[in-house]
């Protein structure tokens, strides 16, 4: 059996690394041997994150400044990585600051958000899961949201891109796990994150009951990232909970339209 470091080392890549989820992701990962880079828009976090780290772990870690919704930012993220070897890659900038009709909001907004969330992360998971692919280790976690599964009113652009993560895991997952590369896309329930506790605050509504922690998600994320394609915070593999369908319904459903493409398109 091959250990954390060894599956998924010697860096990994976190996005959006300065906050809740994602500082716990790069915490947890830091503790299993791993070195961090740790990437978020405000630089500051990512720093003191950076020093406790070391302090705690002893493991390298390099911190990068960079706006994910910006169209330079998967050539900013590449050049803060160098030439480091990065055997995991872990999405999970992606939260919906705006709380907004569609209509309420300039373009700018949403295009802005679909650069982060569908963009950047396409640029990411090309770049790393290429070179994953070739030296047959490694992972990509696209931290989700269950807005992936359905539209709403306030939600257009930021579930619509959410259902893109979505899919996009499921076909990355089936294309890359004969090359030893796992994928996961891990959906969130309510989660208490800085951001959630912001919007909230702005809207003037309190903190509901019953809302995961970032460490039991992080931690979740991590465990699971083996088995993918799909795991569902706060449902079992067989269970529906807030999605259509459970996540084994979905690996069967994914293997199956895999079949199928293999046939039309060729092996």
């Amino acid at each position: 059996m091959t250990t954390f470091a060894q599956r998924y080392g010697p860096w990994a890549v976190i996005a959006g690394a300065s906050e809740g989820t994602g500082r716990a992701f790069a915490r947890q990962i830091a503790a299993q041997g791993v070195a961090c880079v740790l990437i978020a828009r405000r630089g500051d976090p990512l720093v003191a994150l950076a020093e406790e780290i070391r302090a705690n772990h002893g493991v390298e870690v390099v911190t990068a400044a960079i706006d994910l919704a910006t169209p330079g930012a998967l050539d900013e993220i590449l050049a803060a990585v160098g030439a480091r070897e990065v055997g995991l890659f872990v999405s999970n900038a992606g939260a919906d600051p705006n709380g907004s009709r569609f209509h309420d909001r300039e373009l700018a907004t949403w295009t802005g958000l679909v650069q982060r969330n569908v963009v950047t992360v396409v640029g990411c998971c090309h770049h790393f899961g290429g070179l994953m692919r070739a030296r047959r280790r490694g992972g990509l976690l696209l931290v989700n949201s269950a807005a992936c599964y359905g539209g709403g009113s306030f939600l257009a652009t930021y579930s619509a891109s959410k259902a893109f993560d979505l899919c996009f895991a499921e076909g990355l997952w089936a294309e890359l796990r004969p090359h030893g590369v796992d994928v996961l896309c891990l959906v969130m329930s309510t989660t208490d994150t800085p951001a959630l506790r912001a919007l909230l605050a702005e809207k003037g509504m309190p903190l509901p009951p019953g809302v995961a922690s970032p460490e039991a998600v992080a931690e979740m994320g991590l465990a699971r990232l083996p088995d993918g394609p799909v795991q569902n915070w706060g449902a079992a593999e067989d269970e529906a909970g807030m999605a259509p369908m459970s996540a084994a319904a979905r690996r069967a459903r994914v293997l199956a339209l895999d079949q199928n493409s293999k046939f039309i398109f060729g092996d």
